[in-house]
């Protein structure tokens, strides 16, 4: 008796702890996961000329067929692409990055990368974009998360 009343209050319990979370699934909480395809996003300078030039970058990025999952985000000065690799491609990460990166300074020479296919600066990415469509989130606050994202990067390598 004493058993099933102990197994009873063991699956009460494990029960009620795993039904607690508070429902809200976010899109960088499903990106480790899954494939999120995320816009890519500026944090300045909103014009034309710097939307087409992050939509190329990241219709670039996607082309190769290596990857399965890009994020773009493009600051003043510098621009962050992370991505995932699919997953029999990742014994060629070091060529798929080399190879990314070739490609970018070639074809976009005035511009600043940052590349990863780090998971954690992935979701960090994601997370800004997503924050960057709350109107209370400042250009001022998304630089800083940026630069942030971006010494993680660094200090990474």
């Amino acid at each position: 008796m004493k058993k099933r009343h102990l197994w009873f209050s063991a699956a009460l319990l494990i029960a009620i702890t795993g039904c607690s979370g508070d429902g809200k699934v976010t899109e960088s909480d499903l990106a480790l996961v899954k494939t999120t395809n995320p816009p890519p996003t500026l944090i300045e300078k909103n014009t034309k000329e710097n939307l087409d030039l992050i939509a190329s970058i990241e219709h670039d990025v996607e082309s190769l067929e290596e990857l399965y999952d890009v994020a773009v985000v493009k600051g003043d000065g510098d621009t962050l692409v992370a991505y995932k690799v699919k997953h029999l491609q990742r014994f060629h990460m070091k060529r798929i990055e080399k190879k990314m990166t070739k490609m970018l300074e070639e074809k976009y020479p005035e511009e600043n990368f940052t590349v990863s296919s780090d998971y954690k600066i992935f979701i960090e990415a994601v997370e800004l974009q997503e924050k960057m469509k709350d109107p209370d989130f400042s250009d001022k606050k998304a630089k800083k998360k940026l630069d942030k994202i971006i010494k993680l990067q660094k200090e990474m390598t």
